[in-house]
């Protein structure tokens, strides 16, 4: 039990001794857990007839002639999954400036976010404009609250409209109002802090928030629970990345050094990590919905981005629901009953690369987020990216090879420990096609191996998009080249004065003060390029 414990909250429990990571160890999970009540009956799809799995099941085996052989029903006759007929989350809109359009690649399109004031809205837009096709993510916002391509200046509103084309005489017909001029749009909303969009532009989706809305997590919204958004590019496509979200059985290996594992209530433990067998099951496997128990907790799996777990140990269970206004209700205790959740969100971009968004709240040591800035655990967080994320990118490459749909027989699964993940495969077989649906963008390769530094690096797959890491990144920065100049100003100082107009004690003591800040200036650059550059994570070390 306490294996499943220490997999499930592993995004938080760091190894607070790294010298990566300052030491605040907050997330020590009580060992006596009660059945947790899922809380999230708004975002639950309707009950349905389905079988229970587990990874020694006939349907997950290895042996096997194809995926289903045991489905009674023909595939040709199963629901398929439409992976345009979802909505997919760009960024948290914590970490999108107003100020400017950004470009985000998301389902291998290309398009542009930004605010318009006129609106009080966020926009998302295909990233081209219409004139010659240059990107307005490069582009800026203009005076009157426009997004104005930055090649030859055309302005569009909220709407797509064009509204002003520089080049084209004042007094002559009002080119700008061709259809041909609008940038395309695509409906969008904010829910849980999180923008959204539907990857499609025909006008019959223009209002589809109204009748099927992306998945919603209460406890985002809830005040009494504290949560910390991360985002980040990985080197490894969509399908590896699920796979590693709901695989426990990685963690003490994968993470070994950096996560504070705690000390499991069973007494098997085969080696030094504290690998040790893990009893978990699907409960529930259809095209809408993978369910599973594992332990004292529930993981869900909602295509094609939300995966979560929730726990809830401490007191006396209260059965939570969720209203579609978002309100949550409670039936009262003495003792309030102590919650968290893991909470992944994963999006494809591009074959080899996706993105995940990743938050935990939680509604007990709220105070940690208003007292640690929020870069401060982005350090750690990105650290446990790191350790797995070379080995995952080349375990794409291999299994690219292999194929999609001969991963049952290719891979061998024969205990319960990889049954989310047998079931993911199961899911993305049957109904899904076996991949991402790219729309023939792409020719089906994988993009080759890049350096290793590039691979792991953190500049341009968080830290530029991270408005807390940006900061802290510019204001270190800063400081390094205070520290530089005040050792040389220091060092100056000494060697222009006299002989006797500075004692010897003030002499030595002004050049150990240039020793110290030219030290700590190394460090500190050393820091920076460890924490928001690149870690090279060495697991043969660990």
């Amino acid at each position: 039990m306490q294996a499943i414990k220490a997999s499930s909250f592993s995004p938080f429990q760091i190894n607070f001794n790294s010298s990566s990571f300052p030491k605040h160890n907050l997330y020590n999970i009580h060992p006596n857990y009660e059945n947790p009540i899922s809380c999230f009956p708004s975002i639950q799809s309707q009950n349905a007839k389905f079988k229970i799995l587990t990874a020694v099941s006939p349907s997950v085996s290895t042996e096997s002639g194809t995926p289903f052989d045991e489905e009674t029903e023909s595939v040709s006759h199963v629901e398929k999954f439409d992976w345009y007929a979802q909505w997919y989350p760009i960024m948290p809109i914590c970490d999108l400036d107003k100020r400017r359009p950004h470009g985000k690649k998301v389902m291998g399109m290309d398009v542009v976010v930004w605010w318009d004031k006129n609106e009080k809205e966020w926009k998302v837009m295909d990233d081209a404009c219409p004139h010659r096709y240059a990107p307005l993510s490069e582009g800026r916002i203009d005076q009157w609250g426009r997004l104005q391509c930055v090649y030859h200046g055309w302005c569009f509103n909220g709407s797509g409209d064009c509204k002003f084309i520089p080049q084209a005489p004042r007094d002559g017909p009002p080119v700008h109002t061709s259809k041909r001029a609008c940038a395309t749009v695509y409906p969008s909303c904010v829910q849980n802090d999180i923008l959204w969009f539907w990857p499609n532009a025909d006008p019959l989706y223009k209002d589809i928030y109204l009748t099927k809305r992306p998945p919603y997590i209460p406890e985002l919204d809830d005040s009494s629970f504290s949560k910390t958004f991360i985002t980040r590019d990985i080197a490894y496509g969509y399908e590896l990345l699920i796979e590693n979200l709901m695989d426990p059985a990685h963690v003490q290996y994968s993470h070994y050094g950096i996560m504070n594992v705690p000390n499991c209530l069973c007494t098997v433990k085969a080696d030094r990590e504290g690998g040790r067998p893990l009893d978990i099951t699907i409960t529930k496997l259809d095209v809408n919905t993978i369910t599973a128990n594992q332990g004292p907790g529930r993981n869900t799996f909602l295509p094609p981005c939300m995966y979560y777990s929730y726990f809830a140990f401490g007191g006396p269970q209260g059965i939570t629901s969720a209203e579609s206004s978002g309100s949550v209700q409670e039936k009262p205790s003495a003792e309030k009953q102590k919650k968290a959740l893991l909470v992944f969100i994963c999006i494809p971009v591009s074959p080899g690369h996706s993105r995940i968004m990743f938050a935990s709240p939680r509604n007990f040591a709220t105070w940690a987020d208003r007292i640690v800035p929020r870069w401060i655990f982005h350090l750690g967080q990105n650290l446990i990216l790191d350790s797995d994320l070379y080995l995952l990118h080349v375990e794409e490459h291999k299994l690219k090879e292999i194929g999609s749909y001969n991963w049952h027989k290719a891979c061998y699964v024969p205990t319960k420990a990889d049954a989310i993940v047998a079931a993911f495969r199961r899911w993305l077989n049957k109904y899904a096609g076996g991949q991402v649906d790219w729309r023939g963008k792409y020719s089906g390769e994988l993009p080759p191996t890049p350096p290793r530094e590039q691979l792991l690096d953190r500049y341009w797959t968080h830290t530029v998009n991270c408005t807390s890491c940006n900061l802290a990144y510019k204001g270190l920065n800063a400081l390094e080249v205070i520290l530089q100049i005040a050792s040389i100003g220091v060092v100056g100082i000494v060697a222009a004065s006299k002989q006797g107009m500075l004692s010897v004690v003030v002499r030595y003591s002004l050049v150990t003060v240039a020793l110290l800040c030219f030290v700590a200036s190394r460090w500190l650059s050393h820091f920076i390029y460890k924490n928001f550059h690149f870690h090279d994570y060495d697991h043969a070390f660990r």
